[in-house]
């Protein structure tokens, strides 16, 4: 079972619904189903109810979180035999797609990153998403701040707006004042509310999320929820 997060976004909706189509291609002889945590339906507990014998819920979620921790784990606990994979990040695969998003939004030298997360209440989600912003920074070469578009601080717009004053003052190694620009690196996965928040935060440049409506799923997810799907 795939078990997302859940969007009133279509774009969202498609994308999210063309990794889930991917994997079940992928995987031609396991029986993949899509749930939803909130927002959509069915539900985790309707789609858990129906699913057989041993079922294998993935979140299709960034970090840990009271989603996974708490409202998957509960849900699987009400059916014998199901279990629970771990959330998809952190992973250096995932850093591999933010980096090439950032690529395609024309990232340079000279910018400064800021890794724009959901945020969460769960500590360890948010030091996940903190061990990804490092990932990312070995994958690009660049400095990577982590921030957060609620329930966590520093919040995206704090940490864009902070960034672009100094590099207007020049505070930056190496860049001379009005230089450079402040560039978010979306790490959501697919648009939806959180993404259109981080599209209206005040950076010069703002990358796609993981996934892009349209446009092919990246190999790296599909890999990713089924290595999540294979583990114990």
């Amino acid at each position: 079972m795939a078990a997302s997060h859940g969007t009133s976004s279509p774009a969202g909706q498609q994308a999210v619904r063309a990794l889930v189509h991917a994997v079940a291609a992928s995987r031609p002889g396991v029986r993949v189903q899509e749930a939803f945590v909130d927002v959509q339906t069915p539900g985790v507990p309707q789609v858990l109810a129906g699913a057989g014998e041993e079922p294998r819920v993935v979140p299709l979620l960034l970090s840990s979180g009271h989603h996974t921790r708490h409202d998957l784990a509960e849900a699987a606990r009400t059916v014998p035999g199901a279990t629970v994979a771990r959330a998809l990040g952190p992973d250096p695969r995932l850093a591999s797609v933010l980096a090439r998003r950032l690529r395609e939004a024309g990232l340079r030298r000279d910018d400064h990153v800021v890794l724009a997360c959901a945020g969460s209440t769960d500590t360890r989600g948010v030091e996940e998403c903190r061990t990804t912003a490092a990932m990312l920074s070995e994958t690009i070469g660049l400095r990577v701040e982590a921030a957060f578009v609620s329930a966590a601080e520093p919040t995206l717009e704090h940490a864009v707006g902070a960034g672009v004053a100094r590099l207007e003052r020049g505070w930056f190694p190496r860049r001379r004042p009005g230089h450079g620009r402040v560039v978010v690196s979306t790490y959501l996965l697919a648009p939806g509310h959180f993404g259109a928040r981080a599209a209206a935060c005040g950076a010069h440049v703002v990358a796609q999320p993981l996934l892009v409506p349209g446009r092919p799923v990246p190999e790296e997810l599909v890999e990713i929820v089924l290595d999540r799907y294979d583990r114990p």
